[in-house]
């Protein structure tokens, strides 16, 4: 029975973070009878480390209420300065907020922009704007559907119907709802008054408080796929209109003469004519730029720049000192001198990685700032601060149960929230709370596995293949990423490396680079048992945006994993030897005897040709079955593809065939070895046993 706890634990789990709310509740609607109706979700944390912040919308009279925008934990409201907190967007479409703003002329009146506002490698798309007329209380969903990543909303404070919307577009493909748009009826109807090109959306935009008709825009290219980054390109700039956005000039004068990227804007409320810009281009020309006639023409102030634009670039001017201009970035900095130098705003005892910032315009050293690690107040500039820990919205990329008893625990990888672990319950009558978790290990985290023999030894891992063994007991870590030999290349890890505690002996440890490796000796040791069972690929040689762009473009491949690695990692239960790898350029490799001999199939029916093989999971019942989960998305095909082999171990035998030479490697410095490989051919080589189901989603 504790098994089956543990089992609907993680179903529970990964339903709430695969699909809308409203979703889940459809499906418990439809069949009252189902065995697992009567299971209720029982929330266990963790607040200990909050999560990512998109945005904030304060009340302008009572300080106390707001709304916070989540990148992947929809929407919520405190009346009472964080106190508490009410959900408001559980029932919506997307559960990713790029932007928040409530109407100055009517408090009631809540827009929301989905989609989070950036292009990072672990960003969920949005399903368009949505509007609430009674505080968040209902919602309806008022257009941009195909917009993807909603970047800023402006609502005119003397007319509530018009409002205008920047939005950046999809960022894994062309088209779409991209640009700025206007709506004079709140929001029945969408023109798009900047339209530059597919790839191009709109980031910000300032409108001149003395004319709503001004309004300076920067333009944005950018694109990602599994593979790379391009964040800029001849499509970003900033553009001018006088007229509302019948015309447009594409202002030149002071600017960057080469590509840019991404563009952030700030008007300073105190000084109208004065806007402010951070630019992403070429290391000469980045930098923050100033126009003090309402960006007619502008004027380098300095060379500051985030440390990963397509992350941060956002400035927020202090209402009343049109000289002082916040960065936010991994530590936010703040500028005395309107943009000429920056300085680090103190940071002890807070989170890195920061998105949003508000500033109370009635006393400016009273500051929230939000981001990776959840919500802060300050109430002299940065110099202290309180950390909201009552917000739970951690992103777990994985998690995992252990064996341990009376109460089993669980332990998940977040997005930059360390390895975290918890009971699953306690005794104590408040139930779990913060003081509960634990930190196993830091950085991004994937999916920990436990010793089975023994639940206080942890494998866990941070990104990039930082795997560590970890004992609770002495709280000791121990280091046992295999690492190459000299003269060997680095291996590529992914930003989620796979990790597998084999079934069949729990000593023997799997992980998986572009090659397999196996340890017989809980990581001290390790020796690879595959070939590199990747396509090996040039990424550099691959389209993107419809040409191959130079080492030189912006920003290119920054925060990309290096092409060409195991995702998906799975080992029979039934038959020792029989392991399932699958990659991120679309492969899928079997072996039966432990790394041997190797066959690969890398074409699916219905499946697009280098698909991303998300996950892979052997049959607990059948030997020859096994299923993997493939996630085309990043290459804008939103449809899931659910695949069912039935000849896993006796599946076709005449692709290719590669041994690697059994000889072991040390960890962390490991030894050469050679891999042999027949003649036999590689490409695509599905069995006739091999069946798939592409879903249309």
């Amino acid at each position: 029975m504790r098994s089956l706890s543990r089992t609907l634990l993680l179903i529970s789990l990964g339903c709430l973070a695969a699909l809308p709310p409203a979703a889940l509740r459809a499906a418990e609607d439809e069949e009252e009878g189902h065995p697992l109706a009567a299971l209720g979700l029982r929330h266990i944390g963790p607040a200990i480390t909050s999560g990512r912040i998109s945005d904030f919308a304060f009340h302008p009279e009572r300080k106390q209420e707001f709304f916070v925008a989540t990148a992947s934990g929809n929407l919520w409201k405190t009346t009472d300065n964080a106190i508490t907190w009410t959900p408001l967007f559980e029932s919506e479409g997307s559960y990713a907020i790029g932007d928040v703003a409530l109407d100055p002329s009517d408090t009631k009146i809540v827009w929301v922009g989905t989609g989070e506002n950036n292009a990072q490698r672990s960003v969920a798309y949005g399903d368009g704007l949505y509007k609430s007329i009674d505080g968040g209380k209902t919602w309806k969903n008022v257009g941009l559907k195909d917009s993807g990543h909603i970047s800023q909303i402006w609502i005119d404070p003397d007319e509530s119907n018009h409002v205008l919307v920047a939005a950046q577009g999809p960022l894994w493909s062309d088209g779409g709802d991209r640009g700025l748009y206007r709506t004079t009826d709140g929001g029945a109807t969408w023109a798009r008054i900047l339209d530059i090109d597919p790839h191009t959306g709109v980031n910000e935009f300032v409108v001149d408080p003395r004319d709503r008709e001004v309004i300076v825009a920067s333009s944005y290219q950018r694109r990602r796929h599994v593979w790379v980054l391009i964040n800029g390109g001849p499509g970003s700039g900033i553009h001018k209109t006088t007229d509302g956005g019948r015309t447009w000039n594409r202002i030149t004068t002071g600017l960057p003469e080469d590509q840019m990227g991404r563009i952030g804007l700030a008007g300073a409320p105190s000084e109208p004519d004065m806007i402010y810009a951070i630019i992403e281009a070429n290391d000469e020309e980045k930098g923050v730029y100033r126009s003090t006639d309402f960006g007619e023409s502008w004027e380098k102030r300095s060379g500051h720049m985030t440390t990963s634009p397509q992350y941060y670039n956002e400035i927020v001017v202090d209402p009343k000192d049109p000289r002082r201009v916040y960065s936010l970035d991994t530590f936010t900095n703040v500028s005395e001198d309107g943009g000429a130098s920056f300085a680090k705003v103190p940071f002890e005892w807070r989170h890195v990685d920061d998105h949003a910032l508000w500033i109370d315009p009635d006393e400016t050293a009273h500051l929230y700032i939000g981001g990776d690690g959840g919500i802060y107040e300050s109430w002299d500039r940065g110099r202290t601060w309180r950390h909201v820990r009552n917000l739970s919205i951690t992103q777990f990329y994985r998690i995992q149960p252990d064996d341990d008893e009376p109460f089993y625990n669980v332990c998940g990888g977040t997005q930059d929230n360390n390895s975290l672990c918890a009971p699953s319950r306690t005794t104590v009558i408040h139930g779990i709370t913060n003081s509960d978790w634990t930190m196993v290990l830091g950085g991004d985290g994937y999916k920990p596995q436990f010793d089975p023999r023994d639940p206080d030894i942890i494998y866990a891992q941070y990104q990039y293949g930082g795997l560590n063994r970890y004992d609770r007991r002495t709280r000791e870590r121990v280091a046992i990423t295999p690492h190459p030999e000299q003269g060997e290349n680095n291996y590529k890890w992914n930003w989620n490396t796979p990790l597998l505690v084999s079934p069949h002996d729990p000593e023997r440890l799997y992980y998986a680079a572009e090659y397999l490796f196996r340890s017989d000796d809980r990581g001290d040791t390790w020796r690879k048992v595959s070939p590199d069972l990747t396509r090996r690929l040039d990424r550099n040689a691959l389209e993107v945006m419809g040409r191959i762009w130079s080492i030189d473009a912006i920003a290119k491949n920054d925060s990309t994993s290096i092409y060409g690695s195991i995702i998906g990692l799975s080992e029979s239960p039934l038959q020792e030897g029989l392991i399932f790898a699958g990659t991120d350029d679309g492969v899928i490799s079997v072996t039966e005897d432990g790394g041997a001999n190797w066959r690969r199939v890398d074409k699916f029916p219905g499946v697009p040709d280098m698909s991303y093989v998300e996950d892979l999971v052997a049959s607990v019942h059948n030997p020859d079955v096994a299923y993997a989960v493939i996630d085309n998305h990043k290459r804008g095909d939103y449809r899931p593809y659910v695949l069912r082999t039935t000849g896993g171990a006796a599946g076709n035998r005449s692709a290719a065939t590669c041994r690697p030479a059994d000889r072991r490697i040390r960890s962390p410095r490991t030894m050469s070895m050679r891999i042999s490989c027949s003649s036999a051919p590689s490409s695509g080589c599905s069995s006739p046993r091999t069946a798939a189901a592409a879903g249309t989603g």
